[in-house]
């Protein structure tokens, strides 16, 4: 396998890990441990991981090596007020250019939440939360959106969410606001749609907080 292969596999394993909670703010990513786990080079690791700090998901250590990021209060707040901006533009865009199979593929997302929630398996439905929004921006079509959305600290709101989501209110909570906004895009009604939007980030602001 390429070199480059090997790093896109790296990195897309261990985004994976960081955003589902399987790797917790403050865990350090040693390159020889995961070059041996992922079974490729060193160097792929470690471009794989400068990748991650760029994005935000790492951080430098005071005495260096790469640790998952951890949040405080202020990022959540500044986060959740990006989120709302261009979140709600990406719905704007959206109840324009949504296509019969973009709405088909949400609420494949949701059921997907639904399912990793009644089997226990909490990891997958934080990926499926994260997916569900990713989704959102893609259905917008427009390529300066999505690098923003993507080259922000957006992707730790999730980790941050996924961390307080302990009790099965929480998830059913979630669960309901994706359906609502999706109900609201299929009618095309942007008001109902911002709102069960701009409600359903607040609540993971609120609620994220409490471990800040």
């Amino acid at each position: 396998m390429k070199e480059d292969s090997q790093s896109s596999k790296v990195y897309l394993e261990l985004r994976k890990k960081i955003l589902s909670n399987q790797l917790i703010p403050g865990t350090r990513l040693k390159e020889d441990a995961w070059a041996t786990k992922i079974e490729v080079s060193r160097i792929s690791v470690r471009e794989a991981l400068n990748r991650l700090l760029g994005e935000g998901l790492l951080e430098i250590g005071q005495r260096g090596g790469y640790y998952v990021k951890s949040m405080t209060a202020a990022d959540l707040r500044e986060i959740r007020q990006l989120r709302e901006v261009l979140e709600r533009g990406a719905l704007r865009l959206a109840i324009n250019n949504a296509t019969s199979e973009d709405v088909t593929e949400l609420e494949r997302i949701c059921d997907d939440f639904s399912l990793m929630v009644r089997n226990g398996y909490f990891a997958g439905a934080c990926e499926a939360d994260v997916r569900f929004h990713e989704t959102l921006i893609n259905i917008a079509r427009n390529s300066k959106l999505k690098q923003v959305y993507e080259m922000s600290n957006i992707p730790l709101f999730h980790l941050k969410l996924g961390q307080s989501l302990t009790h099965m209110n929480d998830y059913e909570l979630t669960d309901k606001e994706h359906r609502e906004i999706v109900d609201a895009l299929k009618s095309k009604d942007m008001e109902k749609a911002e709102n069960f939007l701009i409600a359903h980030l607040n609540r993971g602001e609120l609620t994220s907080l409490e471990l800040a």
